[in-house]
């Protein structure tokens, strides 16, 4: 069913209202691997995800990747072109079969407009991308590769259940993936998770690549951030 009762962006939206604005959105699915948007697009869409996973990525014109984030069901992006009408900032591909939402610019601003509730929810969402931003950036400028690497595994990481302390990355991440969030090379990736494992901070696991003591991590980081600062 075509409904945006399935996206929790318009939670509390009137039923009548969701099912009219609904009418003026298409849903469409997406393949692995496939492109849905990309930089310098001047397309300006907002997308809502209602299954799958999507990669958001900028290349350089060497063909460098610089991971930005990856999004899960219920999140939402394209929203910066739709308020400011400039082309796209970076690369959307779907990571798994996906489903999405899509709304063109001008129903988004009516709905953001004229439900308050909407707009506090897009007003909090982009704050939040601009303190995370804010915090990418000053750890790429201050923590060494180690500090930065821990950083990200962290933000990745979700509790373990039935170990309490621990945290888990399920599916492990890619090592080329962690050096194109953090800017460095596959190699040095590749070191510094055997250096955590022989340490006993990390452990491989069918599945998953576990945080045996997350909390010693996130010691560390703020640590080296204060240090820095």
């Amino acid at each position: 069913m075509n409904s945006l009762q399935r996206i929790p962006f318009f939670e509390g939206l009137d039923a009548e209202e969701a099912e009219r604005v609904a009418r003026k959105c298409v849903f469409r699915r997406y393949d692995e691997r496939e492109l849905v948007v990309d930089y310098d697009d001047p397309s300006n869409d907002v997308y809502f995800i209602v299954s799958g996973e999507l990669r958001v990525l900028i290349r350089t014109p060497a063909g460098k990747e610089v991971i930005l984030t990856d999004l899960r069901p219920g999140q939402i992006f394209g929203e910066m072109a739709a308020v400011d009408g400039a082309v796209r900032s970076a690369n959307v591909s779907a990571l798994t079969r996906a489903e999405l939402c899509i709304m063109s610019a001008a129903v988004f601003k009516n709905v953001v407009f004229s439900q308050p509730a909407v707009c506090e929810r897009l007003l909090r969402l982009l704050t939040k991308r601009v303190r995370d931003l804010n915090a990418r950036l000053f750890e790429r400028s201050v923590l060494d590769l180690k500090h930065r690497l821990y950083a990200e595994l962290l933000r990745l990481a979700a509790p373990r259940k039935g170990f309490d302390g621990q945290s888990i990355i399920s599916p492990p991440p890619l090592q080329h993936d962690l050096a194109a969030r953090i800017g460095c090379r596959r190699e040095q990736v590749n070191r510094e998770v055997q250096a955590m494992v022989q340490e006993g901070l990390a452990e491989k696991v069918r599945g998953g690549l576990v945080l045996l003591r997350p909390a010693l991590l996130e010691q560390r980081v703020s640590e080296s951030l204060e240090q820095a600062g």
